[in-house]
């Protein structure tokens, strides 16, 4: 139950990305304009496509994380930072009168549902044993060489196709 949690969360974390992502590197003065925000300073679509390109990475490792939840913990703490700053930094503006809180939209609430569901289904125990082992025969502190890489990339592309 806990594993479909988490697959769940990340799913559901890895379209909001690509959403995101879509929506300021194509149009992001529609995007803008659809969370009821002014326009935005001339560099603004700039930031905004570096953005983006950060975001179908978050997308990407959401997904990788899907596939092998207990291989790719540390992505998973990581996504249960990026959420807590989203959040921390929503609410700052929400309260400094910045944004309304219908103006932030999902980013009001989904950071901590995203928390939940990334904590309860965190792989533990057996769960994260299991990742150990499929680390490969090194033995070494989660560390691959490249070879070994290479095959873990064939791997992740057997599995996604």
């Amino acid at each position: 139950m806990r594993t479909l949690v988490l697959r769940i969360t990340l799913a559901v974390a890895a379209v909001f990305q690509v959403a995101l992502a879509a929506g300021f590197l194509f149009a992001p003065a529609d995007f803008a304009g659809l969370l009821g925000l002014p326009p935005a300073a001339g560099w603004a679509p700039w930031i905004f496509a570096m953005f983006s390109a950060r975001a179908l990475a978050l997308a990407y490792g959401s997904v990788l994380a899907f596939l092998r939840p207990e291989r790719y913990r540390s992505w998973i703490i990581a996504m249960i930072g990026v959420q807590a700053i989203d959040w921390l930094a929503t609410v700052a503006f929400i309260t400094a009168g910045t944004i309304t809180v219908q103006q932030a939209s999902t980013a009001a609430f989904m950071p901590i549902l995203f928390i939940a569901g990334l904590v309860i289904g965190f792989p533990r125990g057996r769960d994260a044993r299991d990742g150990q082992a499929s680390r490969g025969a090194d033995g070494a502190d989660g560390a691959h060489d490249v070879a070994h890489e290479a095959s873990d990339a064939d791997a992740d592309a057997t599995v996604a196709a």
